[in-house]
């Protein structure tokens, strides 16, 4: 975290003790194995005797929260965080199905990947979507992942590895559940006139949007991402996007599971209801389609980091619309939007609309 602070105030331009008004952390007790963990934010962030934060939701949601604060007036920067050291979790199934309804779901004692596999094989179901259009999202995204020098778990694989790999709740096998991987991710907002005094060239926050949908297994539709539709519906209105896909120039989505990116590509309005198996299979959503997708690797090739997954997704954006990106820069990338989703069992999720023209 102390890492990532200082590379990100560094590349900002600002001073912690000088400069931020207020630091947020996205942060869930139940992860870290204790309770209030907030108390070992402020040393590692530059933030003892500040305003600090705590969001108990993914990093993207923290972003919203940032943005809002300063949307008061009351900061003009503020820094947000988020991490996973998931490499001290010993019970990494059981705290998923601790999030489960207490009173209605939990008695079922289901494994979250049991629910996983219930709602991939609905979707499959659905929207006619094969099992090899979801092993080729595996397969594209470790191979992005060859050439982001932070992803965990690059490879270069085939369609019929993932299918073949260890069965774990039919029809979703091992390769097509993201691996878990410690990293942390530091971000720093800014209002628009702080933004132009600090920077040449910002990238734009143009439209955020978050929701919750029911927390009821048996009450949500499992063959689509609602909790998407909906934080998308509010972050397209406020960046003023009508064609989502003429408009957006590449997308970095959850795929926490191999089905996931395809069901909020569909769901962000990228491609219609029952078109993204078929798309990712003729190789549109790879670096050199027509419309790239988690170019960075997503959680499938990077890792899964837990809250910060998002602020992966974020900071992929902010790379590429700065023309950062190197190996797997996008030519002319002006507009981006960034997806995330809480796991299983929520269905919690935000969208953000990212841009480098104001």
């Amino acid at each position: 975290m102390f890492e990532a602070a200082v590379k990100a105030y560094v590349d900002a331009g600002v001073n912690a003790r000088k400069d931020i008004g207020s630091f947020l952390t996205a942060a869930e007790d139940y992860w870290e194995g204790y309770s209030i963990f907030d108390e070992f934010v402020p040393d590692q962030l530059g933030a003892v005797l500040r305003s600090v934060c705590t969001i108990g939701g993914d990093g993207l949601l923290a972003i919203s929260n940032g943005a809002m604060q300063i949307e008061t007036g009351l900061f003009d920067v503020v820094a947000v965080e988020a991490h996973s050291k998931a490499s001290d979790m010993l019970t990494f199934d059981g705290i998923l199905s601790h999030a489960l309804d207490p009173v209605y779901n939990r008695a079922f004692n289901a494994h979250p990947y049991f629910i996983a596999g219930l709602e991939m094989q609905r979707y499959l179901h659905a929207t006619k979507t094969t099992r090899e259009q979801c092993a080729s999202v595996v397969v594209k995204n470790k191979h992005n992942a060859m050439d982001n020098p932070l992803a965990a778990f690059p490879a270069d694989m085939t369609v019929d590895e993932i299918i073949n790999s260890t069965m774990v709740s039919h029809p979703l096998t091992q390769r097509d559940i993201s691996p878990l991987a410690d990293g942390c991710i530091v971000m720093v907002l800014a209002s628009e006139k702080k933004a132009k005094e600090l920077a040449d060239h910002p990238i734009w926050l143009k439209g955020l949007g978050w929701y919750s949908d029911t927390p009821w297994l048996e009450a949500r539709d499992w063959s689509a991402a609602g909790y998407t539709n909906l934080a998308r519906d509010r972050a397209y209105k406020r960046a003023g996007i009508k064609n989502p896909r003429k408009e957006i120039d590449f997308a970095e989505v959850d795929d926490c599971f191999s089905y996931k990116e395809l069901q909020h590509l569909e769901a962000l309005q990228i491609c219609e209801s029952g078109k993204a198996g078929k798309l990712a299979e003729a190789g549109e959503f790879n670096c050199d389609g027509s419309f790239p997708v988690n170019v960075s690797g997503g959680r499938l090739g990077a890792g899964n980091l837990l809250e910060a997954s998002a602020l992966q997704s974020v900071l992929e954006c902010v790379q590429q619309l700065r023309g950062h990106a190197g190996k797997r820069q996008i030519k002319n990338a002006k507009t981006a939007v960034a997806q995330s989703w809480r796991s299983v069992p929520t269905a919690s999720g935000c969208v953000a609309v990212l841009s480098n023209e104001l």
